[in-house]
């Protein structure tokens, strides 16, 4: 089972900012990606919605035989893993936002949150709220509505686009804010625009390597750890448009990406 590969799914294209930490932390696994961008943005849907779709993206990728799942978008993670680890056996990771850490790490005691609406309006983040090590951290939380798109439509650069960050990003300046959480799998392409934004002063927080080590700590307890000599494969479906997916991994050439209606 060892040789199986790790799946991973995500709304678009947003979780390949996970698979990049996967590739470099695990790099001799194979991996099949899903991006189920013809429902893209899961941030608009409801709870029922996200659990329906993350429900027949996992059947997709269990369909392929893989031996791990990584939910790498944080509107799914949020709402469905749950419902996932109670329906299938197979191991699932999910993304969740770096409130903990940026609560310890802030000076201010103001952290600012971006976000999808449905990771906002989760039930996981009232939980992770309640275990911010000092209760006196103040968080800022934003809805970073039409970024998904921005990136599904490889559009970081467009003017429109630092317009619209810094619509998102000054109230939390004001705020004085030093950490940023992101809480979607897509925000962290949009890193560099923000950083222009924020200054040095605001750190950006990106869970996608502690999510890889996660998975490598659990393919390591359950003897799933591919051969140290395999050579890793990578498959990527869409199911709308393979051009973002073409553009981020143009510098991976051992990628095969393919459209699939599912």
């Amino acid at each position: 089972m060892n040789t199986q590969a790790i799946g991973l799914f995500d709304s678009g294209v947003g979780g390949l900012s996970i698979w990049q930490a996967v590739k470099q932390v695990l790099p001799n696994e194979h991996t099949i990606y899903l991006a189920d961008n013809l429902n893209a943005p899961y941030g608009e849907k409801s709870k029922d919605e996200i659990i329906a779709l993350s429900e027949k993206n996992s059947e997709f990728l269990l369909n392929r035989n893989v031996k791990l799942i990584i939910v790498a978008c944080n509107s799914a993670s949020t709402n469905a893993i749950p419902h996932l680890r109670q329906k299938y056996k197979i191991p699932f990771i999910r993304i969740q936002p770096a409130i903990k850490p940026a609560g310890l790490q802030s000076k201010t005691k103001v952290i600012g949150l971006l976000a999808t609406k449905a990771t906002l309006q989760s039930t996981m983040l009232e939980e992770l709220k309640q275990i911010i090590p000092t209760q006196d951290v103040e968080i800022v939380g934003k809805y970073g509505k039409g970024l998904v798109e921005i990136v599904e439509n490889v559009a970081m650069e467009q003017p429109e686009t630092y317009s619209l960050l810094n619509q998102y990003l000054q109230p939390m300046l004001a705020k004085n804010i030093d950490q940023l959480v992101l809480g979607c799998t897509h925000y962290p392409f949009l890193i560099p625009q923000m950083q222009q934004i924020l200054g040095d002063k605001v750190r950006i927080i990106d869970p996608a390597l502690p999510i890889a080590r996660q998975a490598k700590r659990i393919l390591t307890e359950f003897d799933l750890l591919a051969p140290a000599n395999q050579k890793a494969n990578h498959i990527f479906y869409a199911n709308k448009s393979i051009k973002a997916l073409q553009v981020i991994l143009q510098q991976y050439p051992d990628s095969v990406i393919q459209m699939h209606d599912f």
